[in-house]
């Protein structure tokens, strides 16, 4: 699924995060310096500070009280937390990000057909500077599983020298809805135009299509996706917080939020029923958490 960077305060250097995706299979050829300089210095660029605070988690609905999704019960009741400032990485993390790391660390050959990687036919674990292509550059990297994802943070960790990680579910929600507002959708409106783009048969899709509307969300299997930042940010200044890809956070699956502690909760440790699945998120407001499977 997907990935994003969070921290607390830059200037106190506490934790960093960051969101990842789902991804693809088999390119072994080790990345230049140049290349991995590149990611490096935009994981630092564009990093984004969010001011702490207290906020309720979950579905707190609208002004008049009416729910933002009725029908899911895992984001209910809500829970109000304390959450210390942080940073986060404004866009998602690229696939041309990610398969540098894959290639740097010796893994871009491990997800193959072969290995049990069914998507590797028509992803190949390679980037290129090709729009057309579901292997561009800039689109989000698709993280094959949790501990990928996790483990390009510790990469950018140990060769920047900050404590990048994988956000909390409670820093990806408190972000994507404005410092805790009550909002439904983390676009620049906090409400949704949707874009056109997929909204047709598979065969049909055109990558060259313009960008259309404010968000990206659609309920096919189709892995292709806009580039980062293709639709306006948030009001925090973050992109994709809504549609183009789901993200991991750091947090076991638990459904709803009495776990939770109420200072800078995360769920590290696995629940009996879930043991499994990790949280991945990908609508701000609506408090929807879901199960995603921690490995391959």
């Amino acid at each position: 699924m997907l990935l994003k960077l969070l921290s607390s305060a830059m200037d106190a250097v506490s934790a960093i995060s960051f969101l990842v995706f789902l991804a693809g299979c088999s390119s072994p050829k080790a990345p230049s310096e140049t290349e991995i300089e590149a990611v490096l210095q935009s994981s630092k660029s564009n990093l984004v500070f969010v001011e702490g605070g207290e906020f309720w988690l979950g579905d707190v609905g609208n002004e008049s009280g009416e729910l933002f999704n009725p029908i899911a019960d895992d984001n209910k009741p809500p829970k109000l937390l304390e959450i210390e400032s942080f940073s986060i990485l404004k866009t998602e993390v690229t696939w041309g990000e990610f398969v540098t790391f894959l290639k740097d660390v010796g893994r871009a050959g491990d997800y193959t057909v072969e290995k049990g990687f069914k998507r590797a036919v028509r992803l190949p674990i390679t980037s290129n500077d090709d729009p057309a292509s579901p292997n561009y550059q800039d689109k989000p990297a698709r993280s094959p599983n949790f501990d990928e994802a996790d483990n390009y943070c510790l990469w950018l960790a140990e060769k920047i020298g900050l404590p990048y990680s994988l956000p909390s579910e409670t820093q990806w929600e408190y972000a994507a809805r404005n410092r805790g507002q009550p909002i439904a959708f983390a676009t620049d409106t906090g409400e949704v135009e949707l874009d056109k783009y997929l909204q047709r048969p598979s065969q049909y899709i055109d990558p060259m299509q313009p960008v259309s509307g404010n968000a990206l969300i659609h309920s096919s299997n189709d892995v292709e996706r806009r580039p980062v930042g293709s639709y306006p940010p948030n009001p925090l200044g973050l992109h994709d917080m809504t549609g183009n890809v789901a993200e991991w956070t750091k947090d076991w699956f638990y459904p709803g939020y009495d776990h939770l502690s109420a200072k800078n909760p995360v769920a590290k440790q696995p629940s009996n029923e879930h043991a499994d699945q990790r949280v991945v998120r990908d609508l701000a407001g609506l408090g929807d958490h879901v199960g995603g499977n921690a490995t391959v």
